[in-house]
């Protein structure tokens, strides 16, 4: 994957937020066993409620790239390789994200509280793992997004705005070319 100045940023946010949920983990501390426990139960309706939503704005996204395409195919420049790259890097990565959000849901949606064979010791690391698990989804939709905002601007400045002199679009001379 190619990291251009929008790549970057978009992952840079993405970073950022799992950046904020680390030092909000570290600010709470090192948890007991028993309080880790008690913590998933309060905080399982709140990840399956994360888990529903990263899936439900993901597969929108994924639609959503579709009548980009269909606008993209549309417009009277000619768009370069590089565009379709950057649109599937998204459907890639959104895709990603989809597989990941209902992969998570079904797994929190075990009722391992409830099992008496599962030592109190290992709660603290699986609340811990909990958190990174959600860091990570939303991280990946803040880049999916991110990524996404960055195409729609170029959508926008190359046919509504008619720029043909726009990084994406192929000019006459160089149709080979991409």
């Amino acid at each position: 994957m190619e990291m251009n100045k929008y790549t970057r940023r978009a992952f840079i946010g993405g970073l950022i937020c799992m950046i904020v949920i680390a030092l909000s983990t570290f600010l709470l501390g090192k948890l007991s066993g028993y309080e880790a426990k008690i913590l998933i139960k309060s905080s399982l309706d709140g990840i399956n409620t994360l888990c529903n939503t990263i899936a439900l704005a993901s597969a929108t996204i994924l639609a959503l790239l579709l009548t980009l395409l269909g606008l993209s195919s549309t417009t009277k420049s000619e768009l370069k390789k590089d565009y379709y790259h950057e649109v599937l890097i998204i459907a890639k990565l959104d895709t990603t994200i989809f597989i990941a959000a209902v992969i998570t849901f079904l797994i929190f949606n075990l009722p391992i509280t409830e099992s008496s064979n599962v030592p109190d010791n290992w709660f603290s690391t699986l609340y811990y793992i909990s958190l990174g698990i959600s860091s990570l989804l939303s991280a990946g939709l803040i880049v999916v997004v991110l990524l996404l905002y960055n195409t729609v601007v170029n959508i926008i400045k190359i046919v509504g705005l008619g720029r043909k002199d726009h990084p994406l679009v192929r000019d006459e001379s160089n149709k080979i070319e991409n």
